[in-house]
């Protein structure tokens, strides 16, 4: 079983400096509390195949996970895949970014998650959760984008 969750958020900052600000994964912990911490490899600017590499705390348990960057078009569109092999991955995510009137950007972010072994029981439940967080991951996201990215 897999399914996917989104959420669309609006940011009052431009789509260029939303695109490099969610471009960069480093950046996640200011908006998802799971993320522990992070590192980008290569240690270079994101492109296809840079790979971000996390500790995450999910359900009380902490877990590596590894994505690699799959497609970038600046500053319209970020895609990912998991490459880690955990019980609940991402087959495939990204955000999807508009430029609007007055300088402010629409964000469509989702996952698909797809579960292997005894996650193929488990990721109803984090999809459940995941669905249900959803716009608080999204307002999550403006916040942090919104205070990291200096407005002009």
């Amino acid at each position: 079983m897999s399914g996917q969750f989104e959420a669309t958020v609006e940011v009052d900052r431009p789509v260029e400096a939303v695109f490099d600000y969610l471009a960069d994964g480093r950046n996640d912990p200011q908006f998802s509390p799971r993320v522990l911490g992070i590192e980008r490899v290569p240690d270079a600017p994101t492109a296809v195949g840079t790979v971000f590499r996390s500790t995450v705390k999910d359900a009380g348990m902490k877990t590596a996970r590894e994505f690699r960057i799959t497609d970038l078009e600046a500053p319209v569109r970020i895609r990912w895949a998991e490459a880690s092999k955990n019980t609940v991955t991402v087959r495939e995510g990204g955000y999807d970014l508009e430029a609007l009137a007055d300088g402010r950007t629409r964000v469509r972010i989702y996952n698909v998650l797809e579960g292997h072994g005894v996650g193929k029981l488990l990721v109803g439940l984090a999809l459940a959760a995941a669905r249900k967080d959803a716009d608080a991951f999204g307002a999550r996201i403006k916040a942090a984008a919104e205070a990291a990215i200096v407005q002009r």
